[in-house]
């Protein structure tokens, strides 16, 4: 899933092994592993048990959220379980957080409204809000051991329109771009969004990490022109690359992570 050294290559290429990264410690510092998590074709990481990260995304149908809010809190609620203390250490979903860092890093957002919505809140999870968006993440859960009212809620067909064209980003903070030749439904971009912060959140060092937390995670999501993607790929930032498990091909370069304080390390 991401590449420091290179430039994206076409989605049918092979991408190569970069900075992968297994089980926490601290405030959430991985240890080094022998495969990314999210690199196509067979690894180590396929031959444990899978688990999935559970998003749901609240789309009531007379006031559904934005496409770029939904995909900013997304990116924040993947960042919200990271650094709850809950997930690290001895707390109630560490073990769980570990097991799913240690497989592939699958997320997988389902929406909800009216009661779907309320019973999902009743279930352990963090309620992260936007401007216009509420999206619930759970704990990891086994592939294939959803609780009952998540697992029926529906995947496909999660798109949501932009009112209004977003702003600028500040850039002053991180900005996860998006990659403009790879189309994906609002759905699929939360959970590459959530990727591209997971591997900003991964790639700082812990006071980074604190800073960033204690100021609420901000962040802007984008998408690049196609000049400014091609540039942004050779800066050494977190790419993500996705494995391919639905809509788009393996290899695919989706988003690039971009965080202040990793230029500052380079």
């Amino acid at each position: 899933m991401t590449s420091h050294d290179a430039p994206c290559t076409p989605a049918t290429d092979t991408p190569g092994i970069d900075t992968p990264a297994t089980g926490t410690s601290g405030i959430g510092t991985p240890a080094a592993a022998p495969e990314t998590p999210f690199r196509p074709g067979r690894t180590v990481r396929d031959m444990v048990p899978q688990f999935v990260l559970p998003l749901v995304v609240r789309i009531e149908r007379a006031a559904p959220p934005a496409r770029t809010d939904a995909l900013e809190t997304a990116a924040r609620a993947v960042l919200t379980m990271l650094s709850d203390e809950r997930s690290r250490g001895d707390g109630l979903w560490a073990q769980a957080v570990r097991d799913w860092e240690d497989a592939r890093i699958r997320k997988v957002v389902r929406r909800a409204r009216g009661a779907e919505w309320r019973r999902a809140e009743a279930l352990p999870g963090i309620t992260v809000t936007g401007k216009s968006a509420e999206v619930r993440v759970f704990p990891p859960v086994p592939l294939d051991g959803w609780p009952k009212d998540l697992a029926r809620l529906q995947v496909s067909g999660t798109d949501l329109d932009e009112p209004e064209a977003p702003a600028d980003p500040d850039r002053t903070a991180p900005v996860l771009w998006l990659n403009p030749g790879v189309e994906m439904s609002a759905g699929k971009a939360m959970a590459q969004a959530g990727h591209g912060a997971q591997l900003a959140w991964w790639g700082l060092p812990d006071e980074e990490r604190t800073a960033w937390r204690d100021a609420g995670f901000p962040l802007s999501v984008r998408t690049a022109d196609p000049a400014h993607w091609d540039e942004l790929t050779t800066r050494g930032l977190p790419v993500v690359r996705d494995a391919g498990f639905t809509e788009i091909a393996p290899g695919s370069c989706t988003v690039v992570a971009d965080h202040p304080a990793l230029h500052r390390r380079r």
